[in-house]
């Protein structure tokens, strides 16, 4: 019987994080997010991005600004795969709340290995919301169950631009 909750950690020098994906409610996102965790493609990677009010780039925002945590495989990296289906949180029914974790993208359709975290809500990332024009929101697909606090740490290790210039490592992150 397939597992239609299946959990990752994800392992950093900052600690641990459990993460619950939701493959029931967005199977095309998570057999994605687990064809690069079952191939140890995230083994290595990094934590990069790290968005705050405070950012110089976001002031400049004329959307919404956002608070999340990026890691992964940054745009242009060598083992991307192809970009996947858009998923909307209208389709799945899972909101970006606190500790939810989503692929990035550019337009839809070109979600890869590149996925946030969101510190506190953030309905600006929904169907409906404002951080891209076209409204369709990003492809949220698990929560956080264990380690929620590890993320604050990582949190406080934002810069004054949100592409770091000290990458947090990410060890690995394996089914649990």
């Amino acid at each position: 019987m397939m597992n239609t909750y299946p959990t990752v950690l994800l392992k950093t020098p900052l600690g641990d994080i459990t993460i619950k994906l939701f493959l029931k409610e967005a199977p095309v996102t998570v057999t994605n997010f687990l064809t690069y965790v079952d191939n140890q493609l995230f083994d290595g990677s990094s934590i990069f991005r790290i968005v705050t009010n405070h950012n110089a780039e976001q002031a400049e925002d004329a959307n919404a600004k956002i608070n999340v945590i990026q890691a992964g495989l940054p745009p242009g990296h060598q083992n991307l795969l192809a970009g996947i289906v858009h998923e909307t949180t209208k389709e799945t029914g899972i909101s970006h709340l606190d500790g939810t974790i989503s692929m990035a993208r550019f337009e839809p359709g070109t979600a890869d290995g590149s996925f946030f975290f969101c510190i506190n809500d953030q309905p600006e990332l929904n169907y409906g919301g404002k951080r891209y024009n076209d409204g369709l929101g990003f492809a949220a697909f698990g929560r956080i169950i264990k380690g929620r606090e590890i993320l604050d740490l990582i949190y406080k290790k934002a810069e004054n631009k949100e592409y770091l210039e000290h990458e947090v490592l990410i060890n690995s992150i394996a089914r649990y």
